[in-house]
C-alpha cells in the first residue's frame, strides 16, 4: 500500500508540474485550478473512470468533462500522460495557434475532450444532456453503462443555466451522473463571500440531488464518495470537495491572484521545492510514472476489447434513402408553418426512431410533441417527447449533450424571441459543429397580439450572422418538409428553423417553382412576365406570399420578378456561378422580410427598396399591425410606384 501511495503522489505531483510548466511557457492561462485540484481529479481517472484512450470514441465510454474549463491545463495533462493522443508538441506549445491544446478545451479538435467548454455552466448543463442520452440509449441497448462524470467551479454553480439544468436532472433522477465541486470560495474578483453565501449542498439535496462533502486532499474520503456515487442510482450526485485553489504557492494560495496569471519564476521554484520536485527540469516526466499511467492505458484497451467481443450495440442509423420516403404533400388555401412542422415531424418520426426532442413548455404552441414517441421520464426512458420545462437555458446545453450522444437525433423549441436565452449554447452547438435541430416559432411582428415582448425584430439578423449556424425560414408548409430534410441531412453543425404562428398561403407549384429549391437558399419563384424584369424582389417565409400578391398587382405597369431567399447559409455553399445569377440582377432591388434589414446588404447592396422593420413591434391583430407598418399590398405597391 505505501508504494501505491507514493506513486498516486508522485504521479499527481507530475501532473501538477506539468500543467504548471504548460501555464509558464505560454506566458498565460490558469495555474491556480490544476495546483488545487489534481489529486482528486487523478483518483476519478486512475481508479473510477472507464476509458480507453486508444479509442475516445468508444460508446460505452464514461464521460468526463471540464465544465471548468479555464483549467485546461489539467485536462491536457491527464490526456498526454494517459496516452491520448496528444503530442508532446501541443504540450509544449499550450495556448498557441496550429496545436491541439487551446486556451480552454475543444471538441473535436483534441482527442478525449467531449464537449468545448469554458463558458461557465455550459459543461454542466451539456453533461445533463449526455445523462438523458444514456438513459435513452440503454433503454433500447442493456449493454450501455457508462456514467458521465463533470468537475466544476464556484463559478459553473453560481450560473443560472447549471440551476435550471440541475433541476431537471433531479427530478429525471439521472443517477448516471456524478459531478465534482470543487469548493475553493475563490472567484476572479476575491473570496466567494463578495456575492455568494447559499448553502450549496442544501440547494442540490432540494434538487434531488446525492449531496456528498469531502476533503478535497484526503485520498480515502475521495474514492469512499465516488463508491458512494457509483452505487446511488435514482439520483444525480454532487461531491462537494473543499480544495485550495494555487495549492503550494507561497502568499497566493487560497486568492485570486493566482486563477489566471503565470506565477512569477521564484513562486515556481517555492512550488517545486515544496514537494523536492527537480528544481531545473522543465516537462519532468519520471519513468515509473510513464509505466503508471500505460497500465491504465492498457485496462482500458483490454476493457472494450472484451466488450466488442461479448456484446453487439447497434446503433441506429438513418434508413437508405429516407429523404424520398417523406412523402407529406400540403394542399390548399394556408397553413402555418409552426403546424406543417408538426405534421413533417411526425413522419420523420416513423422512419427515424433515434428522432429525440421536445419544448422549453411550448409543445402545443410549437407543435413539436410526437404522437406515437412517449414522455421521456424516470419512469420510462424510452420516451422520445423531453419535456425540458421552463428551462430555456439549459435546454440548448442538453440539446448539445445529446447530439454527443451517438445515434440520437436531437431538436428542441420554443418561440423564435427565445432564442435569445439559448444563444451561448447555440454558439457552441455551431462551434463544435454539431447536428441539433431548433425549431423556432412565432417568427415576427405578425405574431400579433402578445405584443413587442414576444415579436422578433433582430433575431434573424443575429442568428444569420453566427458562423457555421444554417438558418432556414422556409415560405409555405411544402418547405417546411424541405427544410427539415435540409436540416437532417446536415451533420456539420446545427440548423434553425423559424416558422409563422399564422397562416400563410400554401403556394401553387403548378405555377412557381418547386419548393425542393429550398436547398439552394435562394431561387427565383416566379419570373417576370417579360423576359427582362424592372424589378426583383427578395422575400422569405411569410413574406413571399406578399410579394407574390404585389407581382400579380403589378402586372399592367412594371414587370416584376419575385426570389424566394429561405436560407442565406444554404446559398452561400452554392457555386459562384449561380450565386451571381441570383445576385446580379440588371434591375432595381426590393426587400420583403418582417425582420431587420441588417444583413441584406450582400444581396441587394446600398441602393435599393426595403420594407421591413428595425424598431420593435406593437401589441394589436396582425392586420393592424400590418397596414401600420407598411406590410400590406396596397402600401407596398404605392411605395414601389413612387419608387420606380
Amino acid at each position: 500500500m505505501q508504494k501505491e501511495k507514493n506513486i498516486d503522489e508522485l504521479a499527481i505531483n507530475t501532473i501538477r508540474m506539468l500543467a504548471l510548466d504548460m501555464v509558464e511557457k505560454a506566458g498565460s492561462g490558469h495555474p491556480g485550478l490544476p495546483l488545487g485540484d489534481a489529486k482528486i481529479v487523478y483518483i476519478l481517472w486512475q481508479y473510477f473512470l472507464k476509458h480507453n484512450p486508444k479509442n475516445p470514441n468508444w460508446i460505452n465510454r464514461d464521460r468526463f468533462i471540464l465544465s471548468a474549463g479555464h483549467g485546461s491545463a489539467l485536462l491536457y495533462a491527464l490526456l498526454f500522460l494517459y496516452g491520448y493522443d496528444l503530442k508532446r508538441e501541443d504540450i509544449l506549445n499550450f495556448r498557441q495557434f496550429g496545436y491541439r491544446t487551446p486556451g480552454h478545451p475543444e471538441y473535436p479538435e483534441v482527442p478525449g475532450v467531449e464537449v468545448t467548454t469554458g463558458p461557465l455552466g455550459q459543461g454542466f448543463a451539456a453533461g445533463v444532456g449526455m445523462g438523458i442520452g444514456q438513459k435513452f440509449l440503454q433503454s433500447k441497448y442493456s449493454d450501455i453503462d457508462y456514467r458521465i462524470y463533470a468537475v466544476c467551479s464556484d463559478g459553473d454553480i453560481m450560473e443560472g443555466i447549471s440551476g435550471e439544468a440541475a433541476s431537471l436532472a433531479g427530478h429525471l433522477k439521472l443517477g448516471n451522473l456524478i459531478y465534482v465541486y470543487l469548493d475553493n470560495h475563490i472567484t476572479i474578483e476575491g473570496d466567494t463571500k463578495l456575492a455568494f453565501s447559499e448553502d450549496v449542498g442544501t440547494r442540490f439535496l432540494a434538487y434531488n440531488w446525492q449531496v456528498i462533502r469531502v476533503e478535497g486532499y484526503d485520498d480515502k474520503q475521495i474514492k469512499e464518495a465516488f463508491f458512494e456515487a457509483q452505487k446511488e442510482i435514482q439520483r444525480p450526485t454532487l461531491i462537494i470537495a473543499r480544495t485550495h485553489i494555487g495549492k503550494g504557492v507561497p502568499n497566493k494560495e487560497d486568492t485570486p491572484e493566482v486563477h489566471g496569471s503565470p506565477l512569477t519564476k521564484e513562486e515556481v521554484l517555492s512550488v517545486r521545492e515544496g514537494i523536492e520536485w527537480p528544481l531545473d527540469k522543465d516537462y519532468y516526466i519520471p519513468n515509473e510514472v510513464y509505466a503508471h499511467f500505460q497500465t491504465i492505458t492498457k485496462k482500458g484497451e483490454q476493457l472494450e476489447e472484451k466488450e466488442n467481443k461479448n456484446k453487439i450495440i447497434n446503433m441506429v442509423k438513418f434508413p437508405k434513402n429516407w429523404e424520398k420516403q417523406i412523402k407529406t404533400v400540403f394542399s390548399g388555401d394556408s397553413m402555418a408553418t409552426r403546424k406543417a412542422s408538426g405534421k413533417v415531424i411526425n413522419e420523420l418520426a416513423k422512419k427515424l426512431p433515434n428522432l429525440f426532442g421536445g419544448s422549453a413548455d411550448l409543445a402545443p404552441s410549437c407543435n413539436t410533441y410526437l404522437d406515437d414517441g412517449g414522455d421521456f421520464s424516470f419512469e420510462n426512458y424510452s420516451g422520445r417527447n423531453i419535456h425540458f420545462g421552463v428551462r430555456e437555458h439549459a435546454m440548448g446545453a442538453i440539446l448539445n449533450g445529446l447530439a454527443r450522444t451517438p445515434g440520437i437525433i436531437p431538436y428542441g423549441s420554443t418561440f423564435f424571441i427565445f432564442s435569445d436565452y439559448m444563444r451561448p449554447a447555440i454558439r457552441l452547438a455551431a462551434l463544435m459543429k454539431l447536428p441539433v435541430i431548433y425549431v423556432f416559432t412565432h417568427d415576427s411582428f405578425l405574431l400579433g397580439e402578445d405584443g413587442p415582448t414576444h415579436q422578433p425584430i433582430e433575431h434573424l439578423a443575429s442568428l444569420r450572422a453566427m458562423p457555421n449556424l444554417t438558418v432556414i425560414r422556409p415560405a409555405d408548409a411544402n418547405e417546411v418538409r424541405e427544410a427539415w430534410i435540409a436540416a437532417l441531412k446536415n451533420e456539420k453543425g446545427p440548423t434553425v428553423l423559424v416558422l409563422s404562428r399564422q397562416n400563410v398561403p400554401v403556394v401553387d407549384r403548378k405555377k412557381y417553382n418547386s419548393e425542393e429549391n429550398l436547398h439552394k437558399g435562394a431561387y427565383l419563384l416566379s419570373k417576370s412576365k417579360n423576359k427582362r424584369a424592372d424589378i426583383t424582389i427578395y422575400a422569405t417565409g411569410s413574406e413571399v406570399h406578399l410579394a407574390l400578391e404585389v407581382q400579380q398587382n403589378l402586372l399592367k405597369e412594371l414587370k416584376v420578378e419575385v426570389i424566394n431567399v429561405p436560407s442565406f447559409e444554404l446559398f452561400a455553399k452554392m457555386d459562384k456561378d449561380y450565386q451571381r445569377e441570383i445576385l446580379n440582377r440588371k434591375t432595381k432591388k426590393m426587400i420583403i422580410e418582417a425582420a431587420s434589414s441588417f444583413g441584406w446588404e450582400k444581396f441587394v447592396g446600398g441602393d435599393a427598396l426595403y420594407v421591413t422593420k428595425d424598431d420593435f413591434g406593437a401589441s394589436g391583430t396582425i392586420d393592424d399591425l400590418q397596414d401600420a407598418f407598411g406590410f400590406t399590398v396596397e402600401k407596398i405597391v404605392k411605395r414601389i410606384k413612387k419608387w420606380a
